[in-house]
């Protein structure tokens, strides 16, 4: 009887021993202080987020988690309720976002622009145009290399809508004189280079892009290469897991004066690469 109580004392102190051991070492339960902002390639890959996430967790004590992907990409995963913000540059799918109930409502944010950029060499003969359109007519006739994203991101709209406008379906020449990367920008920048090709991009993209070589911006000032950047709240009454409160703390923060100031304090090189243009 002695001998059967003390093993089972011996198994009692074994069996705390591997639940302290494993409650020592065992991560912490996750602080649920925090949200997640789909977003895209562009804002992130320019480093407006490492500058203007800091002053907001630091002001509030909520942490901000980026997954940076093309806006087609974003919008559906906001639209599967994996994330609490959506923030993109696409006006018209993020509408319709908000149309389905996906999102509670939209607002401006901020804009920029886009631009061409291609080799010094300028093969389709289209630098200093003002006229996207016509430049992409240009390129298209000369069959000189383009490099497209080809991912459904914004800039892939924006481009795509051009193309149509200029009566070129370029998708027809998939392979030969148009290269769809299906990557992000920093990555089509780089095969752009690489491979000598004309290139649409946001313009602090290119400005914060470090591999540029030979090439420059070939095409800009066309209106209709207005990029415009909108910000939504992923709907919680459609998708309960969205921290609604935290989620709509850190867009009234953008929306207001020092999220709007912060956006108009980030520069690289003395330039600005998003200009705030909230309703205030």
């Amino acid at each position: 009887m002695r001998r059967r109580f003390s093993l089972i004392i011996l198994s009692a102190v074994a069996l705390a021993t591997v639940v302290l051991h494993f409650s020592n070492h065992a991560p912490a339960v996750a602080d649920e202080t925090f949200i997640l902002v789909q977003s895209t390639t562009s804002t992130q890959n320019s480093g407006l987020f490492d500058h203007v996430l800091p002053l907001f967790t630091q002001k509030t004590g909520i942490e901000v988690r980026v997954v940076a992907v093309g806006t087609g990409q974003a919008i559906k995963n906001a639209a599967n309720g994996d994330g609490d913000v959506l923030l993109v540059h696409a006006k018209a799918a993020e509408e319709a976002f908000v149309a389905k109930g996906d999102g509670v409502s939209r607002a401006d944010l901020m804009y920029n622009d886009f631009v061409i950029v291609g080799p010094a060499d300028d093969p389709a003969g289209v630098a200093g145009m003002n006229n996207a359109i016509v430049a992409l007519k240009k390129i298209a006739a000369a069959k000189a290399r383009f490099a497209s994203r080809g991912d459904d991101s914004g800039t892939h709209k924006k481009e795509v809508a051009l193309w149509k406008a200029a009566g070129v379906d370029p998708t027809l020449e998939s392979g030969s004189w148009y290269r769809e990367t299906g990557s992000g920008m920093g990555a089509t920048l780089n095969a752009a280079v690489g491979m000598g090709a004309y290139a649409m991009t946001d313009r602090a993209t290119w400005i914060s892009f470090a591999n540029k070589a030979d090439f420059k911006i070939q095409v800009e000032g066309d209106e209709a290469l207005f990029n415009q950047y909108g910000v939504i709240l992923v709907n919680p009454a459609k998708h309960p897991n969205v921290k609604a409160d935290l989620g709509q703390a850190f867009i009234d923060w953008l929306l207001g004066s020092e999220g709007q100031a912060a956006i108009a304090a980030y520069k690289i090189d003395g330039q600005q690469l998003f200009f705030p243009n909230a309703k205030q």
